[in-house]
């Protein structure tokens, strides 16, 4: 599969393509919480148990994609501790 492009300010971002299965996760979820494990068993499938640290690093990478502040999120905003 080849990169996606989103759109972010009227300009066309590249996406890999696990980096497009997140963001499309997070948007059909958009409002809600979504957890850790939500998204990794809709982007990973059900039986992969060991992609949290890759979750945060493709996470940090479409930060820095889409984000104006990727310091500062307005878009991709993690809540530690909550559970859905």
């Amino acid at each position: 599969l080849g990169a996606r492009l989103a759109r972010e300010g009227g300009q066309e971002v590249k996406l890999t393509p696990t980096e497009y299965s997140i963001l499309r996760c997070l948007v059909q979820h958009a409002g809600r919480i979504v957890t850790h494990e939500q998204i990794i068993k809709e982007v990973w499938g059900p039986n992969v148990e060991q992609e949290s640290n890759n979750l945060r690093v493709y996470v940090n990478q479409l930060r820095k994609k889409i984000e104006g502040d990727p310091a500062h999120p307005q878009a991709l905003v993690t809540e530690p501790g909550v559970d859905a």
